[in-house]
């Protein structure tokens, strides 16, 4: 099948448009930026969600539309609010009514689980309203669809915003871990190479008109995730904890608000959390760090 990733060239789509590639799809990258992860196979569109015309063309003969675009970080997302509604919401609204024309055979939708929750502000609202747009074209169009409800994710090439990066690359440069907490809140961390493969998956019939949930096989407190990590380095480094007095990020369960109900899609293989976590180490420290040798965690020359 002919497929496009709508915000390709970032981490998660970059990976799903990989998995793509793999299985034998021909795949279209469509991104703000040149895609910097292009394999032979994919080529990249540079161009603009909120482009109507330019998505349009990018949409034309093709058979499935993954939507990975917009903001996707909370507190970008709070700060930026016309922003989060115009890529979130309209930019997904102008995918739906390319799709729509184009007689698109599926519409994938990168959701969270805040869409469940009172927390994550004007990004959970943004999901929330971009998945009843797609349920009102499925009820109006037939426009079939999945919406993926993805847990906290970790992996190579991570940006600066995600939880685990950001900890990783404060340990190798400042000897410490920082925590705004007590480190209670608990987490199913999911690697991006796992979510990447189940993100596939979910084109077989199966899950059709489905919503599913993509989140880790375990639950984790943050502070565990810390402990682990100073232990891999020797117990060498520091953690520090510190008040906060409000948050937009959930404490221990995201369910309060019932959007309609998701499908939890696991994997009975997958890629362990400690070896998840070295391995995301020794990318960011051979990025920061290119000429000095490993020093034990470093596991991939």
């Amino acid at each position: 099948m002919k497929v496009i990733v709508f915000g390709g060239a970032g981490f998660l789509g970059s990976h799903v448009a990989d998995e793509l590639i793999n299985r034998g799809h021909q795949t279209l990258i469509f991104d703000l930026v040149k895609s910097p992860y292009l394999k032979k196979g994919q080529k990249g569109i540079v161009g603009d969600i909120t482009d109507q015309a330019a998505v349009a063309k990018a949409v034309k003969g093709c058979d499935i539309v993954y939507n990975f675009a917009g903001i996707g970080d909370i507190e970008q997302a709070k700060i930026n609010p016309l922003d989060t509604v115009k890529n979130n919401i309209m930019g997904n609204c102008i995918l739906l009514e390319a799709s729509r024309k184009n007689k698109i055979k599926r519409f994938v939708l990168a959701s969270t689980l805040y869409v469940y929750s009172k927390t994550g502000s004007f990004y959970r609202t943004s999901k929330q309203s971009s998945e009843l747009l797609i349920e009102n074209y499925a009820e109006i169009y037939g426009l079939n669809y999945t919406i993926l409800r993805y847990g906290s994710l970790y992996g190579p090439r991570a940006g600066k915003d995600n939880w685990i990066y950001k900890v990783l690359k404060q340990v190798l440069l400042e000897k410490k871990i920082t925590r705004n907490g007590d480190g209670d809140e608990i987490r199913e961390y999911i690697h991006v190479y796992d979510a990447a493969r189940l993100s596939v998956d979910i084109l077989d019939n199966e899950y059709k008109n489905e919503q599913v949930i993509i989140t880790g096989n375990q639950q984790i407190k943050i502070k565990d995730i810390m402990i682990m990590i100073k232990e891999m380095l020797d117990n060498k480094i520091k953690l520090e904890f510190l008040p906060v007095s409000y948050s937009e990020h959930y404490e221990i369960t995201p369910y309060s608000f019932k959007p309609n109900l998701a499908r939890r899609m696991q994997s009975s293989h997958y890629i362990d959390l400690g070896q998840g976590l070295l391995e995301s180490m020794a990318e960011i420290y051979k990025d920061h760090f290119p000429h000095k040798k490993h020093n034990g965690f470093y596991v991939k020359p």
